[in-house]
């Protein structure tokens, strides 16, 4: 029996130094699911996985040694689905009370700021030569509806402001167009989408109000299902995405993507 153990020792010692060097095969990787809206956001996210977002949540998979399924879908199905416990988590989603519903944000009922993915403002576009004023409380010379995209919670803001809204566009850039044709007095987009609107072809004819609208905190929520079932590791991705977030690799690639970079 002896002549057996050299080799045995010498397999067993392989074994573990195979394990030393490569982790991330020594176990499988726990996959989460997530969902994003299907279209680009920049310079949060693209449909093609590019972003800030995605930068973010990578730095969070290898933090967690864990990996993340990335499902573009429309917002609104994305959500639905989420409530479904058909995806493990959705982002980037900002608060709405009744999103609770839907899924569960970083810290529960206390909503944790610090756990946010990132921040960003609901900016008001008006065609030239409008008259649409907003000094960060009254809208005036408001003279017809105010359109925002299909699901997003800048509606619940408008509503709020007594204001006639339009929910029929999936786009920033049917907003404008809407707005151009003279069917909205004014369109709601987010920070990033109106700048992009207003540095594409249709800019010319609009014009961005300077004082923004709102400024939200976006996050990733997980499912009631996901939070139910590992629970430790819901607790382990928000952390990390603390950390990430404040990391300083994260912040030189956001201040390159956001043009602050000197």
């Amino acid at each position: 029996m002896s002549r057996y153990r050299a080799p045995l020792r010498a397999v067993a010692a392989a074994l573990a130094v195979a394990a030393w060097v490569f982790p991330a095969t020594a176990a499988a990787q726990e996959t989460v699911t997530l969902c994003f809206e299907r279209q680009d956001v920049k310079p949060w996210r693209t449909q093609q996985g590019d972003g800030l977002n995605f930068e973010l949540l990578k730095m969070v998979a290898q933090r967690l040694n864990i990996q993340f399924d990335f499902q573009s879908v429309p917002w609104k199905r994305c959500l639905q689905q989420l409530q479904a416990n058909a995806y493990d988590g959705a982002f980037a989603v900002s608060y709405k009370a009744d999103r609770r519903e839907l899924g569960v944000y970083p810290g529960g009922a206390a909503i944790d700021n610090s756990k946010r993915m990132h921040i960003d403002s609901y900016m008001l576009l008006r065609r030239k030569g409008s008259k649409v004023e907003w000094d960060g409380k009254t809208l005036r010379n408001v003279d017809g509806p105010v359109g925002f995209q299909l699901g997003y919670s800048v509606g619940e803001v408008l509503k709020k402001l007594a204001v006639e809204t339009d929910e029929g566009s999936q786009r920033a850039d049917e907003l404008a167009r809407k707005l151009i044709a003279g069917r909205l007095a004014a369109a709601a987009l987010g920070g990033s989408d109106a700048n992009n609107v207003m540095h594409g072809p249709l800019g010319a004819q609009l014009e961005m109000l300077p004082v923004p609208l709102i400024e939200k905190p976006y996050f990733l929520i997980l499912s009631h299902g996901m939070v139910a079932k590992r629970p430790e590791l819901a607790q382990r991705i928000w952390a990390a995405m603390e950390q990430a977030r404040n990391s300083p690799a994260y912040k030189k690639a956001e201040r390159a993507a956001l043009g602050e970079e000197h």
